[in-house]
């Protein structure tokens, strides 16, 4: 095809004028090997408590499983590239270290708004029908990116890219059009293993394999209960999600700074001190997190992960930050408050409050 008259041109074109960083196209609807990859996930029951990856594996297992007039994919990347080394934020036990993706405004909302302006343009210049997805819809973005040549899974199952490393955030427009499509991604991991090998909980049980259950960012961000006491160690000070296996990546070498600055870290999660977060209340919280990932977790869920770290600090300063957690409301958060006294002070001294001294959820986390 003339590439005067190849459309991908004028989509990239357009993508790329709406602040996308990198475009490919793909088939929607020839047949793919992702789909038996997730069922061995969810039949080994390596999604843990995500009860929606098993009662949508059915429609995620192929485009066209979700929407079978599909016949092209239009995947697109946004990157989001720090501008430090993500590492750097484990080094002070005291404060908090979130997730690079979580540091800025929530990517949903950006990436959704740009690619209902592509699916528009596209239908309105070529014609056929558009479907958008970004994430909390229920296709396989990672395995469609490599197939459309925008990188290739790795040995930690996300996405790399030969360009701009491991920070892009992923969207999709499917179409009904037959759209020509691009060379798929070439697999450039090799030999290395730094993304394995770095996990703080071994959640890798083998190369390009991940074991949620065991997933830093699975236990803070999906798991609703208390995190099993084995795991609590190995989470440092990470709050919300981990970045380890990718800030790893030798391609990183490549990556750069987004260019986008609703990606920019907020100045307020560079690093915030523990005893500050462990003290936020529900209005507190979202006033914080307004317009970030974080806001999904809920500041119960968020306030146990925040004294999992406390008691990781190895600093009997902050129990004083503790303390009022253990009789916080919620039973999950007054668990939490008494696993890090215990980190910080010892088994043998657990200061009760007139609340907690009798309280059932706190001595069975004590007993435990």
């Amino acid at each position: 095809m003339s590439s005067i008259l190849d459309p991908r041109n004028l989509i990239r074109t357009e993508a790329l004028r709406l602040g996308f960083d990198v475009v490919g196209f793909a088939s929607a609807a020839d047949p793919w090997p992702a789909g038996a990859r997730l069922a061995e996930f969810v039949e080994a029951g390596r999604h843990g408590e995500m009860e929606w990856m098993e009662t949508t594996r059915e429609r995620r297992s192929h485009p066209t499983a979700m929407w079978g007039e599909a016949r092209s994919a239009v995947v697109l990347g946004v990157n989001y590239g720090p501008d430090r080394n993500p590492l750097e934020a484990l080094e002070d036990p005291s404060r908090a270290a979130i997730s690079v993706y979580a540091q800025g405004d929530d990517y949903h909302e950006v990436i959704k708004k740009r690619l209902k302006l592509l699916a528009g343009w596209m239908q309105r210049t070529f014609g056929g029908d558009v479907k958008v997805f970004v994430d909390t819809a229920p296709l396989m973005e990672k395995p469609l990116a490599q197939i459309a040549g925008l990188g290739w899974q790795g040995k930690h199952t996300n996405l790399v890219s030969r360009e701009l490393g491991s920070w892009l955030f992923l969207g999709s427009v499917l179409t009904s059009l037959d759209l020509p499509t691009d060379a798929a991604g070439d697999q450039h991991c090799g030999a290395c293993r730094a993304c394995l090998d770095v996990c703080p909980t071994q959640a890798f049980p083998a190369p390009f394999q991940l074991d949620a259950r065991r997933c830093i960012s699975y236990l803070t961000i999906e798991l609703k209960g208390p995190i099993p006491a084995e795991f609590r160690p190995l989470l440092g000070n990470r709050i919300y999600g981990c970045d380890d296996c990718l800030a790893v990546c030798p391609w990183n070498k490549f990556a750069r700074t987004a260019r986008e600055t609703a990606f920019h870290a907020r100045d307020a999660l560079r690093g915030p001190l523990l005893a500050e977060l462990v003290a936020l209340d529900d209005a507190a919280f979202r006033a914080m997190f307004s317009k970030s990932p974080v806001k999904r977790i809920g500041r119960d869920r968020f306030v146990r992960n925040v004294l999992y770290a406390l008691g990781n600090s190895g600093d009997a300063g902050l129990a004083t930050a503790v303390t009022p957690l253990l009789a916080d409301p919620n039973p999950i958060v007054r668990g939490a408050a008494v696993w890090a006294t215990r980190q910080l002070l010892g088994d043998e001294a657990l200061p009760f409050h007139n609340t907690a001294e009798s309280d059932p959820d706190v001595l069975a986390e004590w007993a435990a």
